[in-house]
C-alpha cells in the first residue's frame, strides 16, 4: 500500500509540474528536463507513469474536466451558465485547468491533439440544451448542437482575450457579458429571468459542491 500511494503522489507531482511547465511556456517549448527539474524526480520515474511528452500533455488536457460536474438544477439554462461559470472559477483558481486551457488554446502545438476539449465541452454543452429545449426553455429556432459550438466557441475566444489582456483577472466579468449577450438569442425572456449569471456564481457553486 505504501509504495502505491508513493506512485500515486509521484504522478500527481510529475503532472503538477508539467502543468506549470506547459503554462508556463507552451507544448512546444516545454521539455522532459524542464518538467523533471520542477518535479524533483528521476527520468525513469517520469517515463514510469507517462511514455512521452505528448501523454503527459494529453493527461494534463484531460484534468480540466476529469470529475467535472455540477448540481441538477429544475432549469437545465441554469446548469450551462453553471458549467461555464465553475469552469471560469477553476480557470483562475486551479494550475492544472489553467494549464490544460493553455495547451488547448495553443495553436503552435500543431504536433498536439487539441481536438478533446472541444468535443467534450461541446458534447456536455449540448446535451443540457437538448433537455432545456425538452423542457421548453429554448426559443423555436435553437438547434442544440449548433448552438452548444456557438457557445464553447466564445467562450474560448472570451478565455483567450482576458489571458492576453489580465492574465483571467478579469475573466468572470468578460463571461458576464457574453452570457448577456447570447442567452436572448436562445433562451425563453420568462425562464432566462430567473437565470442567475452573477460573476461570482462560479465561486458559489463551487462552494455549494465542496459543502454537499
Amino acid at each position: 500500500m505504501a509504495a502505491q500511494e508513493r506512485a500515486i503522489r509521484t504522478r500527481h507531482n510529475i503532472m503538477l509540474a508539467a502543468a506549470t511547465v506547459f503554462n508556463e511556456r507552451g507544448y512546444k517549448a516545454a521539455t522532459i528536463a524542464d518538467i523533471l527539474a520542477k518535479a524533483g524526480v528521476t527520468k525513469g520515474a517520469l517515463y514510469f507513469h507517462f511514455p512521452s511528452k505528448d501523454e503527459l500533455a494529453q493527461e494534463v488536457l484531460a484534468a480540466q474536466n476529469r470529475d467535472f460536474s455540477v448540481p441538477d438544477r429544475p432549469s437545465k439554462t441554469q446548469e450551462v451558465v453553471d458549467i461555464v461559470m465553475l469552469h471560469t472559477h477553476r480557470l483562475q483558481s486551479d494550475p492544472m485547468v489553467r494549464a490544460a486551457v493553455r495547451l488547448t488554446m495553443d495553436q503552435l502545438s500543431t504536433e498536439l491533439d487539441r481536438t478533446g476539449p472541444f468535443r467534450q465541452w461541446s458534447d456536455v454543452t449540448r446535451e443540457r440544451l437538448e433537455k432545456a429545449g425538452a423542457q421548453g426553455e429554448l426559443l423555436p429556432h435553437v438547434l442544440p448542437g449548433e448552438t452548444s459550438d456557438v457557445l464553447v466557441g466564445s467562450y474560448a475566444g472570451v478565455q483567450s482575450m482576458s489571458h492576453a489582456l489580465s492574465e483571467y483577472q478579469d475573466l468572470p466579468v468578460r463571461v458576464n457579458a457574453l452570457l448577456r449577450h447570447l442567452l436572448p438569442s436562445i433562451v425563453l425572456p420568462s425562464v432566462l429571468a430567473s437565470v442567475d449569471i452573477a460573476g461570482d456564481r462560479g465561486a458559489r457553486v463551487h462552494a455549494e459542491m465542496l459543502a454537499a
